[in-house]
């Protein structure tokens, strides 16, 4: 099933999930800043976006498997794979390393997939997850380097606008890219200004930008469980490359000063990877009069570190 990252995709995918996934709320939190409240989404994160239009897409095009679709992932994509398949009556299966915290797997039986504990490192359970796929014919998702799961993240962006009209920068958190593709992609066509921002030390869209491609990068941050990705996607990369982008670097200790105030200045609990968007506005120098939008795009977390 060929498909393209396009503005086009942006609005299909709008399309498919119209109805099945919760439209983001968009609150003022300070002088020209609001916060688009993407933790608020469905399993608790924008990856429920991408996961339902990936299958429902495959549903349309008759290519989704009797076998179902499978997926390598503990975190976020996980959750939103399971969520996506059970909202559309689908077989799940999902490979998780034996090591994976219990929470986490009981999450995901919880959805009534097939969960599937293979080795004691994420490598392993991938292999065992392409292997299922090659033998059984299951159809097999990303976490965020596809075009239909970046595209169902985009829809964000004009859900955000249509809260915000006059938007002239959105401020988003870059792992793989999923999110930050789509974001800019259709950001680009409404002329919006995209921040793209990375801790120091889990930089691979900054890294992609810097080398002309992407490149492997070390990853080691208080945000590395959600924006961990050693080397972000192509298409991530020819959307930094299109539009309106500025990558932003923040230190750890931005992102943990971002969560916490988050908590006590409006009682919002998200993830370190989503409080480095946060980070970012607070140490990188804005345009007066602009009207910002902040991505707090997961709240899949331990609140007792705060």
């Amino acid at each position: 099933m060929e498909q393209q990252l396009d503005y086009a995709a942006v609005r299909a995918a709008a399309a498919r999930t119209a109805g099945a996934i919760r439209p983001a709320a968009v609150v003022p939190a300070a002088e020209g800043v609001w916060y688009a409240l993407e933790y608020l989404q469905h399993t608790g994160s924008f990856k429920a976006r991408g996961a339902h239009n990936f299958l429902a897409a495959h549903r349309q095009a008759g290519s989704l498997p009797d076998s179902g679709i499978t997926i390598a992932s503990g975190g976020n994509a996980g959750l939103a794979c399971a969520w996506a398949a059970r909202a559309q009556g689908v077989r799940a299966t999902v490979f998780l390393p034996a090591t994976a915290p219990r929470v986490k797997v009981e999450r995901l039986r919880g959805y009534g997939v097939d969960v599937r504990l293979v080795g004691d490192r994420y490598a392993e359970a991938l292999a065992a997850c392409q292997e299922f796929a090659a033998t059984s014919g299951a159809l097999r998702s990303h976490a965020y380097d596809h075009p239909l799961i970046a595209a169902g993240a985009g829809t964000l962006l004009d859900e955000i606008r249509a809260g915000l009209p006059g938007l002239d920068t959105v401020v988003v958190a870059v792992g793989g890219g999923g999110l930050f593709a789509g974001v800019a992609t259709a950001a680009h066509e409404h002329g919006v200004r995209v921040v793209a921002a990375e801790p120091e030390h889990c930089r691979a869209l900054n890294a992609a930008l810097e080398a002309g491609h992407p490149v492997d990068v070390p990853v080691a941050s208080v945000a590395a469980d959600s924006l961990g990705a050693t080397r972000v996607s192509a298409d991530a990369l020819a959307a930094a490359r299109r539009g309106d982008v500025e990558s932003v670097l923040v230190p750890d200790e931005a992102i943990t000063a971002a969560r916490r105030a988050l908590w006590e200045e409006h009682r919002i609990v998200v993830e370190a990877g989503a409080a480095t968007a946060l980070a970012a506005l607070r140490t990188a120098p804005r345009p007066l009069g602009e009207r910002v939008a902040v991505v707090l795009c997961g709240a899949n977390t331990d609140p007792g570190d705060l």
